[in-house]
């Protein structure tokens, strides 16, 4: 599994989330038995690419068993006896110290030929009240048994954690669909999931990716109508930016990529970009409006002296995008989906925004000057 896009959230990338026993059983046999029904239903879907779960209640341990009353009589601290076993045998970080320019940890632990085998850790010692050595074997008792490698709770219920990817031309939201719909007709009474890691983000952000371009095109019609001193010289730049984004899908579907979050930022990002190309060409007719030229005329005098920086600037943003696009390892997928989402906006905006931003402005123009003729009739 590669790691996941977001560092720190979760152990892989994909989707995460966790069967939750709220049973109260405390039956971990029979949440791992729920687990892999569950899973295996998961694999029949043909949205799901890879699904497994870490949750084994079989595996192989070692279980200490200290009696109390006989360490009491050996004047031997439980509690001390097992910081002392802790030390000797998972290691304790003491201090640092300097040489030669560099730092180093100083790590106590019990050297490996002492802790080599599982009855060796009955061959330690600690030291009693009286200073005494005693030995681990005149208190405790070692047993093998058949247990969980690590037990985890989520909301306060025993759960399995489940990590997963969807499967090619699949993204994370048909994968949380189909996990949903498995879910709801095969996990019995007792039984639930959650969400967790970059999954439940996801979920949890819902549709705030809309409320963000809604919030974003607001705040550029603002400032353009305060610029042009028009309510609808604004519209030729705003409905200009859908050319922007329907490259920007569109090499989202070449490549293979996810309509995620880093595509999401790049369409962001083109909102500012896009709209540059456009203002440079109507702010420029305007002024040619101003010295008299009709609207058909400024719109062409715009669209000429604007070509020349237009291309050279947005060829040469989308020529610096070629590496992200063709990144390898990690973390690829998330520069190749933002390079290429921001590629093919820019492509697609500076190619087809030379002829439609002109006629935009000459539409929304004439409508400006009709409209102040029937104020002045």
């Amino acid at each position: 599994m590669p790691p996941p896009a977001v560092p720190g959230f979760g152990n892989a990338s994909g989707f995460e989330f966790r069967v939750l026993d709220k049973t109260g059983s405390g039956d971990l046999q029979n949440t791992a038995d729920v687990t892999d029904a569950y899973l295996e239903k998961l694999r029949t879907r043909p949205e799901i690419g890879q699904v497994f779960s870490s949750f084994d209640p079989s595996f192989p341990q070692y279980l200490l068993h200290i009696d109390q009353e006989v360490a009491a009589k050996r004047k031997v601290s439980v509690q001390k006896a097992l910081k002392n076993l802790q030390s000797l045998i998972g290691s304790y970080y003491a201090t640092n110290f300097i040489r030669y320019g560099q730092m180093y940890r100083v790590m106590v632990q019990a050297d490996p030929k002492y802790r080599s085998q599982p009855d060796d850790i009955l061959k330690l010692r600690i030291k009693n009240e009286d200073g005494e050595m005693v030995p681990y074997n005149a208190f405790t008792k070692i047993e093998k048994i058949y247990g969980p490698e690590q037990l985890t709770r989520y909301n306060m219920f025993v759960a399995a954690m489940i990590n997963g990817e969807p499967a090619k031309g699949y993204s994370t939201g048909d994968a949380i669909k189909a996990i949903q719909e498995v879910a709801k007709e095969n996990l019995p009474r007792g039984f639930d999931y959650e969400w967790s890691g970059m999954t439940r983000e996801e979920i949890l952000s819902g549709n705030q990716v809309y409320f963000v371009f809604t919030i974003c095109i607001i705040f550029v019609y603002l400032i353009l109508s305060a610029q042009y001193e028009s309510f609808l010289l604004p519209f030729p730049v705003l409905l200009f930016l859908p050319i922007g984004m329907l490259g920007t899908f569109t090499f989202l579907w070449m490549f293979g990529l996810e309509n995620n979050i880093y595509a999401q930022v790049a369409m962001v990002m083109l909102i500012g970009l896009l709209g540059k190309n456009a203002i440079l060409i109507i702010e420029f007719a305007i002024l040619k409006r101003s010295e008299g030229r009709t609207i058909v005329q400024a719109a062409i005098d715009g669209a000429i002296a604007r070509l020349r920086p237009i291309l050279m600037t947005s060829f040469a943003f989308t020529a610096g995008l070629i590496p992200l696009m063709m990144s390898h390892g990690a973390g690829a997928i998330g520069n190749k989906t933002i390079g290429s989402a921001a590629a093919g906006g820019m492509l697609f905006g500076t190619v087809f925004g030379i002829i439609i931003i002109p006629g935009l402005y000459v539409i929304f123009a004439s409508l400006e000057k009709k409209q102040k003729n029937e104020i002045k009739a």
